[in-house]
C-alpha cells in the first residue's frame, strides 16, 4: 500500500506539473488536455497546413428530383451535408449543426426533406432530427438520449425502421415510425440480446429483410411481418455457420438479392426466389468478395462492387437476361455508396482513390462516362506531388504471406541514406486496410521523408473467411506475430532503415501498437495507441453494453477461466515492463466503443515504470477526434512525435 501510494503521489506531482507547462502552446483546442507534449513548433505548422486544409466529398444519395446530390464535406469543425445542383456545382450547406452529421433526403417525396442523424461529443448516442426545407425548420425528433440507427425506409418515404436502445440502455430493438410524427413510434420486434437490422422494406410495404449479426464469421436472415410482427427465417442452402453481407428485395418482392459466404471463402452475390426457394449466383468465378450492392427498384438491375485486393471494381447485372456487365473503367481506388438515379440511367457513388482526396462521381451506363461533381480543395498542394502506394506481401512466422501496401517519397534519398519507417494498422480487427487519400500519410512521405507500410495482418477481411479467423480468441497474438515478419522484411529492404522504425494504430491497432511495443520493443523506436484496448478484460467489462456481445464474439469470452487467462497473459498493460520505446496516447473522453479507462490506465502504468509518455485527451471527442481543430491538432502532435524519435531533421 505505501509502495502504491508513493507512485499514485509521483504520478500526480509529474502530472500537474506537465500539464501547466503544456497549457502554455496557444495552439491547442480548449476541450483538449496534455500531459509530457510540447507545445507544438512553428515548422510543423507549416509543414502541416497545407495538408489539414485539404478536404473530401462523399456521396449521401441523389436529390428527389434527380438533378443534384446530397453530399457530405466540411468546411468548419465538422462535416456537413451540402447540395450540388449540377457537376462542378457550388455546395449548398443545408446543415450548421457543431457535431459531424450524417443523414439522407426522405425518399419518395418532392419537398427536399431529410432526416438527420447526430450524436454528440462523439459519444455515438445518435439522435434523429427532421430538416423541413420549406419551412426552414430542423426538429428533434427521438428522446435525446438513447441511440438511435436509421435503417429500411419504406418506399414512398411514409415510414422507416429505426433501431434504438431505449427499453433498456442495451437491445437495440426495432421500431417504425412516420419521420413527419414523431409520435407515431411503433414498437416492431425486441431484440432480447441479439442484434437484429432491416436491411430493405419491399414495394408493397408488408414485407421487411432482416439481418441477425452474431459475428463476421456468422448471421442469419429473415423475413418480417410488418403488420403481424411476426419473422419467419430464410436459410441457407448450405448448413452451418455462414456470413450474410447485406439484402435487398427484387422489384416486386419475389426475389431477394444477398450476399454470403457460404460453401466459399468469399461473398458471393445471391438471388432467392421467394416462393420456391430456389439459390442462383450471380457473381460465380469472382473470387473476391461482393462488398457492396444496390438494386434498382423498377428495372431490377443489380450494381454490386467487388473488392479486388482492396480496390473496387463495378459491376452490372441484368436479371432479365443474366448478363453480367464489367467493362467500366474506373480509376483505381475504392468505391462506396450506390445508389441508382431516380431515372435509372445512372450510379452514384463516392471514389476515393489513394492519391487524390474522395469526391462524389456518377457512371451512366449507355456510354460508360464518368462524371465528377465535386472538385475538393487540396490546400493548395500540387496534385502530382501526391503518392501512390505499391501492393507487397511479406512471409510471417508460419510462412504464410501477409499482404500489405507500401508508400515511399517520391524524391530520392541521397546516396547510402535509409528510410525510416512508419507502420501504420488499422483497426477492426476484422476490417482492412484499402488505399484510399490520406492527408496524414501524404504528410509523413512527401514532408517527413518516412516510408509508410500499411499491413493487412492475418484476421482482416478481404483475403477469405479463413484468413479472417485466424486471429480468433486465443489465436489473437499471432496477428502481433505477423507485425514481426514485417520487421524482418523491412531488415531486407536495402532502402529501408530498420533501425528507425515507428508504429501507428487506432482503436484495435491501438492495441496492436501497443502488444507490437511489448513484443518488439528492441525493434521499434516509438509507437502511437490512438483509442487503442491496453486490457481485453477491462476493455469487456466496461465497452458500451449493446457491444458487448458482438466483441466477445471475435475477442472471446472474458468470463471463461480458459479465455480470461489468456487475456491476462497477452494484456499489454500487464508486460508495460517490456515496453522499451517511446509511446505516445490519444483518446476521446466519449468513447462507448474502447473505454477511455483503457488509455489512463496504459499512461498511468508505463509512468508508474518511470518511462515518459505523451497524452492527448479531449472532452469532447470518442471513438477517434472528428472536430477538425482536434484532429488538426492530434496531426501535429504525432509529427512532432515522429520527426523526434525517428531522428528526423
Amino acid at each position: 500500500m505505501i509502495q502504491r501510494f508513493s507512485t499514485l503521489c509521483f504520478t500526480f506531482v509529474l502530472t500537474c506539473s506537465l500539464t501547466v507547462a503544456a497549457d502554455a502552446d496557444p495552439r491547442k483546442p480548449a476541450a483538449i488536455q496534455t500531459q509530457e507534449v510540447p507545445a507544438v513548433s512553428a515548422d510543423i505548422v507549416a509543414k502541416l497546413s497545407q495538408y489539414q486544409n485539404t478536404r473530401t466529398a462523399a456521396f449521401r444519395g441523389w436529390a428527389p428530383s434527380g438533378n443534384g446530390m446530397l453530399i457530405s464535406t466540411r468546411f468548419g469543425n465538422a462535416a456537413q451535408l451540402h447540395l450540388v445542383t449540377q457537376p462542378g456545382g457550388r455546395r449548398e450547406q443545408l446543415t450548421f449543426f457543431d457535431e459531424p452529421v450524417t443523414g439522407r433526403f426522405i425518399p419518395g417525396v418532392s419537398d427536399g426533406a431529410l432526416l438527420l442523424s447526430v450524436d454528440s461529443g462523439g459519444n455515438e448516442n445518435a439522435q434523429l432530427w427532421l430538416l423541413d426545407r420549406q419551412r426552414f425548420q430542423k426538429q428533434l425528433l427521438s428522446d435525446g438520449k438513447s441511440r438511435h440507427l436509421v435503417q429500411a425506409w419504406r418506399r414512398d418515404g411514409s415510414a422507416v425502421v429505426v433501431s434504438n436502445n431505449r427499453r433498456n440502455g442495451k437491445d437495440m430493438d426495432l421500431y417504425r415510425v412516420d419521420p413527419r410524427q414523431p409520435d407515431s413510434l411503433e414498437l416492431l420486434m425486441e431484440v432480447n440480446g441479439q442484434t437484429w437490422e432491416a436491411d430493405d422494406w419491399s414495394a408493397d410495404g408488408k414485407w421487411l429483410l432482416l439481418r441477425r449479426y452474431v459475428s463476421i464469421n456468422e448471421s442469419y436472415a429473415a423475413l418480417f411481418d410488418v403488420e403481424k410482427k411476426e419473422r419467419t427465417d430464410l436459410p441457407l442452402p448450405i448448413e452451418g455457420k455462414a456470413a450474410i453481407g447485406q439484402l435487398a428485395f427484387a422489384p416486386g418482392g419475389r426475389a431477394v438479392y444477398l450476399t454470403t459466404d457460404t460453401g466459399s471463402e468469399f461473398l458471393r452475390l445471391a438471388r432467392v426466389e421467394l416462393a420456391t426457394r430456389e439459390w442462383s449466383w450471380v457473381s460465380d468465378g469472382l473470387n473476391w468478395d461482393v462488398d457492396e450492392l444496390t438494386v434498382h427498384r423498377d428495372t431490377g438491375t443489380v450494381a454490386f462492387l467487388i473488392n479486388d485486393d482492396g480496390m473496387s471494381r463495378l459491376f452490372l447485372w441484368n436479371p432479365a437476361t443474366g448478363q453480367r456487365r464489367s467493362e467500366f473503367r474506373l480509376p483505381l481506388g475504392v468505391v462506396s455508396g450506390l445508389e441508382f438515379s431516380p431515372n435509372g440511367t445512372s450510379l452514384g457513388f463516392t471514389l476515393a482513390r489513394p492519391d487524390a482526396p474522395a469526391e462524389a462521381y456518377s457512371l451512366r451506363f449507355s456510354d460508360g462516362e464518368l462524371t465528377r461533381w465535386t472538385f475538393s480543395e487540396i490546400g493548395g498542394l500540387d496534385p502530382a506531388s501526391f503518392v501512390a502506394p505499391t501492393r507487397i506481401q511479406f512471409k510471417s512466422f508460419d510462412e504464410r504471406r501477409v499482404p500489405a501496401y507500401l508508400y515511399k517519397p517520391r524524391v530520392a534519398t541521397a546516396a547510402g541514406e535509409k528510410l525510416p519507417v512508419l507502420i501504420s494498422i488499422h483497426g477492426g480487427p476484422e476490417s482492412q486496410y484499402r488505399p484510399i487519400f490520406s492527408a496524414a500519410t501524404q504528410f509523413y512521405v512527401n514532408e517527413l521523408g518516412i516510408a509508410v507500410l500499411h499491413p493487412n495482418v492475418r484476421g482482416s477481411a478481404g483475403y477469405g473467411k479463413t484468413y479472417l479467423q485466424l486471429d480468433n480468441a486465443e489465436k489473437r497474438e499471432d496477428s502481433v506475430k505477423d507485425i514481426g515478419g514485417l520487421l524482418d522484411w523491412i531488415q531486407q529492404q536495402p532502402e529501408l532503415d530498420a533501425s528507425r522504425v515507428a508504429v501507428i494504430g487506432g482503436s484495435y491497432g491501438g492495441y496492436m501498437v501497443l502488444a507490437t511495443l511489448t513484443n518488439f520493443g528492441d525493434r521499434i523506436k516509438a509507437g502511437i495507441d490512438v483509442v487503442g484496448i491496453a486490457n481485453f478484460i477491462s476493455f469487456l467489462e466496461k465497452t458500451a453494453p449493446y457491444r458487448v456481445d458482438l466483441r466477445r464474439a471475435e475477442y472471446g469470452d472474458e468470463r471463461k477461466p480458459e479465455m480470461r487467462a489468456v487475456f491476462e497473459r497477452i494484456a499489454p498493460l500487464h508486460n508495460t515492463d517490456k515496453i522499451k520505446s517511446e509511446l505516445l496516447v490519444i483518446h476521446g473522453r466519449n468513447d462507448p466503443r474502447v473505454p477511455f479507462f483503457e488509455a489512463e490506465q496504459i499512461a498511468a502504468k508505463v509512468r508508474a515504470g518511470r518511462r515518459s509518455v505523451w497524452t492527448v485527451f479531449a472532452d469532447n471527442e470518442g471513438h477517434g477526434f472528428a472536430k477538425k481543430e482536434n484532429a488538426d491538432y492530434q496531426r501535429a502532435v504525432e509529427a512532432m512525435f515522429l520527426k523526434k524519435h525517428l531522428g528526423l531533421k
